[in-house]
């Protein structure tokens, strides 16, 4: 081909191409439709809901929703994607907070109760979804995975500015978060109290720990003051999620489970 003369980019491939674009973000759109359609009938119905209910609530009929999930079980680990999107989006900030310890950790915890409060059948539906034939995820260990890990680094970065040892870093980090979890799964079955004060008696205990920890190590810290530093927490789905899966994908709303990468950033003080 002569140096001058340039291929035509705007051919039959380019219309092709654009039509598929188009396509996929259609599908994206409709798989995410459907998704909340079926969380509006888990909400009302509870976890025995059927494929048939999600169809009526999106105001379509079963062979649709079969063109963009194959099963119940397909739907429901769409339906986790948008519960660890729901999470993080909630969490982060609450965890990344330029506040003082006690109230940083007050407000995480509140944000994790919040939406169990918000999303209780959800939660219980993909903490009791078991993945057929190697299909699916455990969204639940999964989320408990980037949450500890990414708490993990986060402890381990506070200790060293403190001039400690960051090898308890990881088992506080996975303590913590299991606690919280089983905590809350006890309040969620009991509700024997408000969440007010289950959320209060939660950040005293952890509070607690990090309190008694320091103070082994003759290092004194203010609850209600912010620290000199600022570090801020990083949760990386696509870390411990393999496949991570994209957008246009099957598996998720918006196409699987796919990469999270989120960080509230704040200046150093």
């Amino acid at each position: 081909m002569p140096d001058d003369v340039k291929p035509n980019r705007s051919g039959p491939t380019a219309g092709r191409d654009g039509r598929r674009t188009r396509w996929e973000k259609h599908r994206t759109q409709r798989r995410a439709e459907f998704v909340e359609a079926a969380m509006r009938v888990l909400a009302d119905v509870g976890p025995d809901f059927g494929i048939e209910q999600v169809a009526v609530e999106a105001g379509v009929t079963k062979p649709v929703l079969y063109r963009h999930f194959s099963d119940k079980a397909d739907l429901v680990e769409a339906m986790g994607e948008r519960a660890t999107e729901i999470l993080l989006d909630r969490l982060i900030p609450a965890l990344n907070s330029e506040e003082a310890p006690l109230p940083r950790i007050r407000k995480s915890i509140d944000a994790f109760f919040g939406t169990l409060d918000e999303y209780p059948n959800l939660y219980w539906v993909l903490a009791r979804h078991t993945p057929i034939d190697g299909r699916g995820s455990d969204v639940v260990r999964e989320d408990k995975e980037i949450i500890a890990t990414a708490l993990s680094a986060l402890l381990g970065d506070y200790l060293r500015s403190f001039g400690l040892d960051s090898g308890p870093a990881e088992p506080w980090a996975y303590g913590v978060v299991g606690f919280v979890q089983n905590a809350a799964e006890w309040w969620l079955e009991r509700r024997s109290m408000s969440r007010e004060s289950v959320t209060e008696y939660l950040t005293t205990l952890v509070w607690s720990a990090i309190d008694g920890f320091a103070r082994q190590h003759d290092v004194l810290i203010d609850p209600n003051a912010p620290l000199a530093i600022n570090k801020v927490i990083q949760l990386h789905a696509g870390d411990v999620r393999a496949p991570a899966r994209r957008l246009g994908e099957s598996g998720g709303p918006s196409g699987g489970r796919a990469s999270t990468d989120r960080a509230v950033r704040s200046p150093e003080r």
